[in-house]
């Protein structure tokens, strides 16, 4: 990752975030995020904040000569917290919908993904089809969250299980209280590399595209996404893609190709 001497990292915890409790000397954004959202956002060994988005946007301010500190907020907590003013703009791999973009606003998009089902390797499962009648972990008001919710009688799923991020949903999933955990594949199949007793079971389509959210009509959204636009045809997004994926995208992705800024349909 790279660093600025003049970006500050802050993490906050996510009950004085989403109480709107911020440093004394804020800087020029306020970001919220989810941090543990691997690869996106979260604490490497050293205890600092790193990720995709972190790099991103920590290039984003740099562009707009502008510090930015990032707080941690639990998924769930991010919308109230882009609408009541308390951040400037939120990230945590965050899926563009047209329900969403009906009170919020987000810049163009910078990344297509599916969700995914997590098992155990020991649970025999290999795929859906033997969830049926299980308990499943999801992320509180994520994507993976409506889709679990949605398709819980095609599946026969049992119980749904929310969590306030990756890390606590693996811990119980390892620990077998939960049979199958349901998230962003990126995150998934980043988290399980290394870890044989961990298995991706199946891609579950839903053509996501994650972007930075912002409070509706935020003038901050469009220099945000001339920005992007730059740093697309720079390929600085590209590479990115390469350090934390370690592969290039495809270049019909949204992490290569400019895309219009997302409007409500």
């Amino acid at each position: 990752m790279r660093t600025f001497s003049y970006i500050k990292t802050v993490l906050l915890s996510g009950v004085l975030a989403v109480t709107g409790t911020i440093a004394a000397h804020a800087a020029d954004l306020t970001v919220g995020a989810n941090i543990g959202n691997v690869p996106w956002e979260f604490q490497d060994e050293s205890g600092k904040t790193v990720g995709f988005e972190v790099d991103l946007v920590t290039e984003i301010a740099k562009r707009l000569n502008k510090s930015v500190e990032f707080v941690n907020i639990p998924f769930n907590g991010l919308f109230s917290a882009v609408q009541s003013g308390r951040i400037n703009m939120a990230v945590s791999s965050i899926t563009i919908t047209d329900k969403r973009l009906e009170s919020v606003s987000f810049a163009q998009p910078y990344y297509d993904s599916d969700q995914s089902l997590t098992v155990t390797a020991a649970s025999g499962i290999t795929g859906l089809g033997g969830m049926s009648g299980k308990v499943v972990g999801v992320d509180t008001g994520s994507t993976g969250d409506v889709w679990a919710t949605a398709n819980t009688a095609k599946y026969s799923l049992g119980e749904i299980r929310r969590f306030e991020g990756l890390q606590p949903a693996m811990l119980d999933l390892v620990a077998g209280r939960v049979d199958g955990y349901i998230s962003d594949i990126p995150a998934l199949q980043y988290y399980v590399k290394g870890k044989p007793e961990l298995k991706v079971v199946e891609r579950i389509p839903t053509g996501e595209k994650y972007s930075i959210m912002f409070n509706k009509g935020d003038p901050l959204v469009a220099q945000v996404n001339e920005v992007i636009t730059k740093l697309k045809g720079e390929g600085f997004i590209a590479k990115l893609h390469e350090t934390w994926f370690g592969a290039k995208p495809e270049d019909t992705t949204s992490t290569v190709k400019v895309a219009e800024m997302p409007t409500a349909k």
